[in-house]
């Protein structure tokens, strides 16, 4: 009797520790910051805790980042420019140092090389308040606003403006720079329509890199600097060229329908490495010079949700890497390629709160 009871116990307690360590796992399944099928994330953090923050750059020493956020707790209703260092993970109390102006609207932010300057576009020099966002259009097509009062500077990390790069009418911004640490490519429409340009680290050798009709932005040099991958729209029947120009016109682009492209840095050997339809956009290479990482809502019927994937650079195998139930975007590699930096709706409480968030990188 005494055995049966002693056995008892132990089942008991078995089935109570199993019962316990199985409560533990689910509890993790549902406060863990990655899902189930993100193989290539580990060990994800939550770096920004409301508001809109996108765009996050790592520093040339990777031990910084640099983004922009519209967060109206600190004190902004427009997006400013923001850095932190990598591991600083208090910003649910902690207002980070703003860098920018706090003029205007600023975006694309950029560490140069030396880590003690950055690079950024703003719009301060026309309004020190916040532009016109545009209203939602009639017909219900989604926007993006292309201000002409966009130019580009760069800045120490103290915030003050130590150079204007560009001084040319209309839109000049995009701007990021390459990890060998001698150009900048951004986007510009300078000659009518939106094209990529390079120059030298000090903005003198000005270049066009691109020249179809369409709109050409988000580039990024790969980590050898030999080549960049962009983001582009390619107008084609009159009909499609008529909207892209007239929206153009009234300083405006639709961002529905782009692909992901890659050339030389001077804009040879062009090449459109995806064809999926809807958006793809906010590519970065992958540290290895022979993948792309990239945002895209080519699975969505209703326009969301956006997700980030893989794909060769010669527009093979691609391959889902996050899966949010709204949206993820922004995907940048550390200089080290260890890690991963991007923007996600994930855990925001059920807001459209966009954060950032950082992992290590998994092969």
């Amino acid at each position: 009797m005494k055995e049966s009871i002693y056995y008892i116990i132990i089942l008991l307690l078995l089935f109570s520790c199993t019962n316990k360590d199985n409560k533990k796992e689910e509890e993790g399944k549902k406060t863990s910051l990655i899902y189930p099928e993100e193989v290539h994330f580990k060990n994800m953090k939550q770096l920004t805790f409301g508001g809109e923050n996108a765009e996050a750059y790592w520093s040339f020493d990777d031990s910084k980042l640099i983004f922009q956020a519209t967060n109206e707790k600190w004190g902004q209703s427009c997006d400013q420019i923001y850095i932190i260092d990598t591991n600083n993970y208090n910003l649910h109390s902690e207002t980070p140092k703003m860098v920018s102006l706090g003029l205007g609207r600023t975006t694309c932010s950029y560490f140069m090389p030396g880590d003690s300057t950055i690079i950024y576009a703003s719009t301060h020099l026309e309004d020190a308040k916040c532009p016109h966002v545009p209203e939602r259009r009639v017909d219900g097509k989604y926007v993006w606003p292309i201000y002409d009062s966009y130019d580009i500077f760069i800045a120490d990390l103290e915030g003050n403006v130590v150079k204007q790069l560009t001084d040319n009418e209309g839109y000049d911004a995009e701007a990021t720079v390459s990890p060998m640490g001698d150009k900048i490519v951004f986007t510009s429409i300078r000659t009518g329509d939106l094209e990529l340009y390079t120059c030298d680290i000090d903005g003198s050798n000005v270049k066009q890199v691109t020249n179809e009709l369409g709109y050409d932005g988000g580039a990024f040099f790969s980590p050898d600097g030999k080549k960049l991958v962009f983001r582009a729209s390619r107008p084609k029947t009159k009909k499609e060229i008529k909207e892209y120009k007239d929206l153009l016109s009234n300083g405006l682009v639709q961002p529905t329908k782009m692909e992901i492209f890659t050339c030389n840095v001077d804009g040879s050997d062009l090449k459109q490495i995806t064809n999926l339809g809807n958006a793809n956009w906010s590519p970065f290479f992958h540290p290895s010079n022979k993948k792309i990482i990239f945002c895209s809502n080519h699975e969505s019927i209703m326009g969301f949700p956006f997700n980030l994937y893989m794909i060769d650079i010669d527009g093979s195998n691609l391959k889902q890497i996050t899966y949010d139930e709204k949206f993820a975007s922004f995907p940048v590699f550390s200089n080290d390629g260890k890690k991963i930096v991007f923007s996600s709706n994930r855990n925001n409480g059920g807001t459209r709160n966009t954060n950032v968030f950082i992992a290590d990188w998994v092969e």
